[in-house]
């Protein structure tokens, strides 16, 4: 069997590439990166010395895609992953939507082609910016909780469903996202091809590159060990802001069962996948986590607000259970300690992939 990963020297791509050979043998994994991301090169050389065939290449060119010849699974992890992506100053909009929506036709072709299934990780950022900021939130132990008895469609106890409304404005960013999970869609119920569609939470583990608007844990681990400014934004200034986590080896089981499934019959093409509740923090409860292991430092707070962010983001993945008898089984505390462990060996990283 062969399984190509797109994105492959990204932190989701290659962490996918090492562990999915660990779930079953006589695994080929093969992918492509066009090593955009500072950071990534150094998972294009680490992947191939583990035997894996990385290569440059580029999504948006359908020659990149049959370099490999025929494959059996296309992972699709490559994408500008910033909300700020489009708005930045550092990424145009139009070359934001050419990576993210323009680049998911060439892929969707070529598995049409040879009628290879196609997994997108998409993200919880598809989901409407003005909803999710209406709404009700309390305060407790340093972090936003929703209150309780919100007739909301699409909020449950565990957090926001697929149901939610996935109504713009949600960042150009999410939005790419968001119109990537409706072309696979289309390709899938036209050309009779299995499309699965993952929306993940905040992913995290050692190895994530460092930068807030992509891996924020990672990069507030980083940054505190090496003493580096840190500052709340928004909301207050207090660092009352929560998301939940998951580490993508978490993903590795999940996609196996969806592979297997094929078409999937009834099976529902959207899920949410994430660490949930359980998994959730505010930046003020991480920042006494790195006080009580790594000892003070000083975070400064700053009021202002800035496009796109949100108080209060946790997945429900209880869709995801339901289906696919499906569960995160690497703990917050777990992803944290990795992510410290590797700081403390790596203490040039933030240089290296910020």
């Amino acid at each position: 069997m062969k399984i190509f990963i797109t994105g492959i020297c990204g932190f989701a791509g290659a962490t996918l590439a090492r562990r999915m050979r660990l779930h079953r043998e006589g695994v080929e994994i093969v992918g492509i990166d066009n090593l955009s991301r500072r950071g990534s090169e150094e998972n294009f050389d680490a992947l191939r010395s583990e035997g894996i065939d990385v290569r440059r290449g580029d999504v948006r060119t359908a020659e990149d895609l049959r370099q490999f010849g025929e494959f059996d699974w296309l992972i699709d992890a490559a994408a500008n992953p910033s909300v700020l992506a489009g708005v930045d100053g550092k990424t145009g909009p139009a070359e934001l939507l050419d990576h993210n929506l323009v680049g998911t036709i060439p892929m969707l072709e070529v598995c049409r082609e040879w009628s290879a299934p196609f997994t997108l990780l998409s993200t919880s950022r598809v989901y409407s910016i003005p909803d999710l900021r209406s709404l009700r939130l309390g305060t407790e132990a340093g972090a936003f909780t929703l209150e309780a008895g919100q007739k909301v469609d699409g909020v449950a106890a565990g957090g926001i469903t697929e149901k939610f409304s996935t109504e713009p404005p949600v960042s150009l960013y999410g939005t790419s996202k968001r119109c990537a999970e409706l072309l696979a869609l289309e390709y899938s119920a036209t050309f009779d091809f299995p499309v699965w569609i993952n929306r993940c939470g905040v992913l995290a583990g050692a190895g994530q590159f460092g930068k807030a608007d992509q891996g924020i844990y990672s990069f507030w681990i980083h940054s505190w060990l090496q003493r580096q400014p840190l500052k709340y934004l928004g909301f207050g200034g207090h660092g009352h802001q929560v998301r939940d986590c998951l580490h993508p080896g978490d993903l590795v089981p999940l996609l196996w069962k969806q592979f297997d499934a094929g078409m999937g019959g009834d099976r529902p093409k959207i899920i949410n996948v994430s660490g949930g509740v359980a998994s959730a923090m505010s930046l003020a409860q991480l920042s006494s986590w790195c006080t009580e292991t790594t000892g003070s430092h000083v975070v400064l707070q700053d009021g202002s607000e800035r496009a796109f962010d949100l108080p209060w983001v946790v997945l429900d993945s209880s869709l995801a259970e339901k289906t696919w008898n499906w569960q995160p089984q690497i703990t917050r505390e777990a992803i944290l300690q990795e992510i410290l462990e590797h700081a403390r060996s790596r203490p040039d990283w933030l240089e290296i992939s910020r």
